[in-house]
């Protein structure tokens, strides 16, 4: 079935508008992505501010701190597995 000039223009354009939604949305993806990637890393800096705190208590305290222990286990039972 060949298609009319009227169909072939209608077709053309709405691929031409369509692609320019995607590039769009490409461009709203992007954004969106940094804009997690300096939260993620501004929540990164503040836990480990927070545990600079916690782990100069447990020294002046004189106790173990358990959360470098269990991110150290952590760390090494997630190696073993992958």
């Amino acid at each position: 079935m060949a298609l009319s000039e009227d169909q072939v223009r209608f077709y053309k354009q709405t691929m031409d508008m369509t692609r320019q939604q995607i590039n769009d949305l490409n461009v709203q993806i992007e954004d969106e992505l940094a804009k997690v990637k300096d939260r993620l890393a501004e929540l990164q800096a503040a836990k480990n501010a927070a545990k600079q705190i916690y782990d100069g208590a447990c020294k002046m305290l004189g106790v173990e701190n358990e959360l470098e222990t269990s991110e150290s286990e952590t760390k090494e039972t997630g190696e073993s597995e992958g």
